[in-house]
């Protein structure tokens, strides 16, 4: 599978002469008296506390001493050419089940789960409701993040035409978003640019002038509310054309949302079921804005004139976080726990992340 431009590594702190080299190693490459042991996966400030500092990485202007200037670029570009031919023997040897067919089942069984979810807000006890609630929250992230996600990347399926498809169902239908904006502002500035300051930097994330508390706990809730908002003055950079048909998807998919809750779950007001929306689509907004938190925001970060080589960018700026059952579920695996492997391979599919980590 061919690389994406703005693919990633992590980050491996070796080293050579008292200072910390992040420079990935395969089999056969580099001399063996400069390999030591490999960096915990987890631990992405050890290099910076090593003594390592942002600066033109080999092959941007500058020359390893005592080398060539010539074989400055060999290694990272030697890395990549054969990581890429290891996972695409590991894409070719697996079934269509194991490329998208799991992640498919994953988004087919939430929708199976809506009428139950549904139906259990008819019920005047607390246990039923809370499980209705919880049900359609979770249903909800999964097609919204999870789908949204693979859908962005085109993972859900081989063929463009499809991909289109279900691109604007998940993210615009589903998600209240823009399909061109989404996959600009995701697919090619944060993939491309990954902790570029100013470009792909999770600047999204970024409001400095919230109070900690509030910014992690409260404002989480007005994601439902401020992802629409967002999209209607992003839509002013998109054609005539797209903004009516993001338009039109975005209020079919409240309005079905809302006529459910009114006829199908028994809400007798419309304040309560706007109220019920709110609270089903922010159920996981929390642990959705922590992600995008602690996988870049607070990691090394570099300017555009003074980046590192990408495989170096992208290692010093990914991170993988535990795995988690709920969270891989909804959000998927290549947003929790195979970060590092979906930023090397965005057009993988959350199981085949897995499968290749």
């Amino acid at each position: 599978m061919p690389l994406e431009d703005g693919d990633p590594v992590r980050p491996r702190g070796q080293q050579v002469n008292g200072e910390v080299s992040t420079i990935p190693r395969l089999r056969g490459m580099g001399d063996p008296s400069l390999r030591s042991t490999t960096a915990p996966a987890s631990s992405r400030t050890d290099v910076m506390a090593h003594g390592w500092e942002p600066g033109p990485a080999p092959g941007d202007g500058d020359v390893i001493p005592g080398e060539a200037p010539q074989q400055a670029w060999k290694p990272e570009e030697a890395l990549m050419t054969e990581l890429s031919e290891l996972v695409q023997k590991v894409v070719k040897s697996s079934s269509w089940w194991e490329r998208h067919g799991v992640d498919i089942s994953i988004l087919a069984c939430s929708f199976l789960l809506l009428p139950a979810g549904f139906l259990c807000l008819r019920s005047a006890q607390a246990i039923p409701f809370l499980v209705g609630v919880l049900t359609l929250g979770v249903v909800h992230h999964t097609l919204t993040v999870k789908g949204s996600h693979l859908a962005s990347h085109n993972a859900l399926t081989e063929s463009k035409s499809w991909g289109k498809v279900w691109a604007v169902f998940f993210i615009e239908l589903c998600s209240a978003f823009t399909v061109e904006q989404a996959t600009y502002n995701h697919v090619k500035i944060h993939h491309g640019y990954t902790n570029i300051i100013g470009l792909g930097d999770s600047s999204t994330w970024k409001l400095p002038f919230l109070n900690r508390y509030v910014y992690m706990f409260i404002a989480p809730l007005a994601v439902p509310i401020l992802t629409p908002l967002v999209a209607l003055d992003l839509l002013r950079n998109v054609e005539w054309k797209a903004a009516l048909r993001t338009l039109c998807c975005m209020f079919l998919g409240f309005y079905c949302h809302y006529w459910l809750l009114l006829h199908v779950s028994g809400f007798q007001s419309p304040w309560s079921a706007l109220l019920c929306m709110l609270l089903t689509r922010s159920l996981l907004a929390h642990p959705y804005i922590h992600v995008n938190i602690f996988q870049h925001i607070g990691l090394p970060m570099f300017s555009a004139e003074r980046k590192p080589k990408r495989i170096h960018l992208m290692s010093l700026g990914v991170l993988n976080l535990p795995r988690n059952a709920l969270l891989d579920w909804s959000f998927g695996h290549s947003l929790i726990s195979c970060h590092v492997e979906h930023h090397l391979f965005p057009s993988l599919s959350d199981n085949m992340c897995l499968k290749v980590r």
